[in-house]
């Protein structure tokens, strides 16, 4: 019995791999949104990734509505705006990796897109509800963002947002334009395991799951959760409305929630080993909606030594067939059908301990002589409901807390701090990032710091939230907060301050040494960025008919002359380095050092930890430099296109191939 396979699959499949269907799925993971609602591959979705205007639009069984493909075709769009860091308004900027970004969010997850693609874990959003009375980024603001760029008005007292009033025939389309795009970058922005929470309230939660489920793609549908928001009810309704959604959706298959911590109680963990009590439960899925068909992934065998047995009649386990693991066991059901395993390889891995009985996942023969898979459940946690009830969660829990610092009167229904940080502690473990890009008064900046501080998560954030203009009749405008903008990072000021004073109050000589205080104030603080136009000229000459072409030319040429002149003479440095670099992928937590080996041209080194590169924003490259760099090749090297002339530009490409770049 000991050489016998278990596969539970009375029908060996005797076909060979269908390589297409694996590259099909593959193509559905990566972007859900070329795939129809049953699954199938929409050619002229994929015809529009490589050239947006060649297919007609066609009838068929889709979500539509109007203005869908250019949301799309903007979201796609790259952006030629960039960020400049705000030193006079972040806080323990050397202390944290925080971020929080002031501006238009499209154009900001556009830039966000390179450097930090597949790197945020959790992306909180609380976006406009489109009630009527509140805003969406109306598709004017998305394409003339000369009065953004330009008004000084905007910069100082924060920009004017229209309401989506419902009498205006596009309301529905209006707000899921905003959504769409936003939610396209979002998505590259999630890791493989990332997960999204947004929530809404009725007026769009029919729309945003058929948009979710596009986006993301349907079998990455994780929950949707009820939330009680008010206890009383909202009586303008027929029913006294007493609650609100929250959204769940994962990036991919691997994408999965923690459980929650509980009160100790061993009293139904009948089993012990060397860590403690423990029962089990079976490591197959068996939720019938998952199987081989769209979980590939958690579909593969695990092998028992059935010869090792302990007390219990539990076997150790291995991912490969050696001559101590014979018995080949698949997530087979007792119909036969392919199920799926619950976890991945990578997290099986990471719960067997040298494939010994002390693993977390053990095997045991069951009647039919054929071996089931076991997770060792210890309880200290458990699984969230759907409905999350608790008092802390309403909203004017959030209403007390905004108005407790100072902001009474702005934000009608700011979602509490420990709803945000439930979401957030399903989600993330120590180190991880996570994304809010409806910011709006910060309270995830919140949760993450109080977070931090309770459990010590070390937990990264980026804020980001448009300069929109105050309410002029709030407390928090005649405060002098002109944009909510100014609340995002005033709040989250004022929260790091209560921490520290806490902290200093309970244990005051953990303060006494100067290295002592930055160990505490590790975490504690952000830097602070702001949208902009970009350093570098743009074209936006338009030739004047009346003059012949050679007027034209030359025309052309002096404008081209002139802003390249405001490039050499009114760039800031730090600025352009800034753009320079997230434009090439670099995280915004680079360092910056000069490389004082460099004698005739001023170079720095940049590095985000993950990457660097040679940087030199000089106006002429030096001959000795160029020389330098035809011998040292083992570096990336970017500097300034006016810098070469043609001899020198070519003999960098050829010495140090993709490594040279001038921008």
């Amino acid at each position: 019995m000991s050489n016998q396979e278990y596969t539970n699959n009375p029908l060996e499949n005797v076909q060979s791999h269908d390589w297409n269907k694996e590259r099909l799925e593959q193509l559905k993971r990566l972007m859900p949104d070329l795939f129809t609602n049953d699954g199938k591959l929409n050619i002229n979705e994929l015809k529009k990734v490589i050239d947006p205007n060649s297919v007609n639009e066609t009838e068929r069984y889709e979500f539509r509505w109007f203005g869908k493909s250019n949301a799309k075709r903007e979201a796609f769009t790259p952006t030629d705006a960039t960020l400049i860091y705000d030193e006079a308004r972040s806080v323990n900027p050397t202390e944290s990796e925080n971020l929080i970004i002031e501006g238009e969010n499209l154009a900001v997850l556009k830039l966000l897109s390179q450097s930090y693609r597949e790197q945020i874990k959790c992306i909180y959003i609380d976006p406009p509800y489109n009630t009527g009375n509140d805003f969406v980024y109306s598709d004017k603001f998305n394409q003339d963002r000369k009065e953004y760029w330009e008004d000084t008005e905007i910069t100082e007292d924060g920009y004017k947002i229209d309401s989506n009033i419902e009498t205006d025939g596009r309301f529905h389309s209006n707000w899921l334009n905003m959504m769409y795009s936003r939610l396209l970058i979002a998505r590259q922005l999630l890791c493989e395991d990332g997960v999204i929470f947004i929530s809404l309230d009725d007026n769009e939660i029919h729309h945003l799951k058929k948009l979710c489920d596009e986006v993301f793609g349907e079998e990455n549908f994780y929950s949707s959760i009820i939330v009680r928001s008010n206890s009383r009810g909202q009586t303008y309704n027929q029913i006294a409305k007493t609650h609100e959604y929250i959204l769940v959706y994962t990036k991919s298959i691997d994408g999965d929630l923690l459980e929650l911590e509980k009160n100790n109680d061993n009293s139904d963990l009948n089993l012990l080993d060397n860590i403690g009590n423990f029962n089990i439960r079976e490591l197959r899925n068996r939720n019938p909606k998952f199987g081989k068909h769209n979980r590939p992934n958690l579909f593969y065998p695990i092998y028992v030594n059935p010869n090792l047995i302990d007390k219990d009649g539990f076997c150790p386990i291995s991912l490969e067939k050696t001559d101590e693991f014979t018995v080949k066991v698949e997530p087979f059901n007792s119909k036969g059908v392919e199920s799926c395993w619950r976890w991945g390889t990578t997290k099986l891995i990471n719960n067997l301990e040298k494939e010994t009985l002390i693993s977390n996942i053990v095997a045991k023969a069951k009647a039919d002589g054929s071996f089931g898979i076991y997770e060792k459940y210890r309880k200290t946690t458990y699984k969230p409901k759907s409905i999350w009830d608790e008092n802390p969660f309403l909203t004017e829990t959030g209403t007390v807390e905004v108005k407790n610092l100072g902001f009474e009167g702005e934000f009608d229904f700011p979602k509490p701090v420990k709803l945000v940080r439930r979401c957030i502690e399903l989600t993330v473990e120590k180190g991880d990032l996570v994304l809010d890009f409806f910011a709006g008064s910060g309270t995830t900046g919140q949760a993450i710091f109080e977070l931090n501080n309770d459990a010590d998560k070390d937990i990264k954030f980026i804020l980001v939230q448009l300069p929109e203009k105050c309410n002029e009749q709030s407390v928090a405008f005649k405060n002098g907060f002109k944009k909510i903008s100014d609340i995002t990072i005033e709040r989250n000021k004022r929260v790091i301050k209560k921490i520290i004073e806490e902290k200093k109050n309970e244990q005051p000589d953990l303060f006494n040494k100067k290295e002592d205080n930055e160990n505490q104030l590790n975490g504690l603080g952000f830097k602070v960025f702001k949208l902009t136009k970009s350093n570098f000229p743009r074209v936006e000459y338009a030739p004047d008919p009346e003059k012949s072409d050679e007027e034209n030319v030359e025309a052309l040429k002096k404008y081209i002359a002139d802003k390249e002149a405001q490039l050499i003479t009114a760039f800031n440095r730090d600025e352009l380095i800034t753009e320079i670099l997230i434009k090439n992928g670099f995280k915004l937590n680079y360092t910056v050092t000069q490389q004082e080996q460099f004698k005739k041209n001023e170079i720095f080194l940049a590095s985000d930890g993950e990457k660097e590169t040679l940087l030199c924003l000089d106006g002429t490259l030096a001959d000795k430099t160029v020389e330098y760099f035809k011998s040292h090749t083992d570096q990336k090297l970017i500097v300034l296109e006016r810098a070469l002339d043609t001899t020198k530009k070519w003999n960098l490409k050829h010495y140090m191939g993709d490594k040279f770049k001038a921008f």
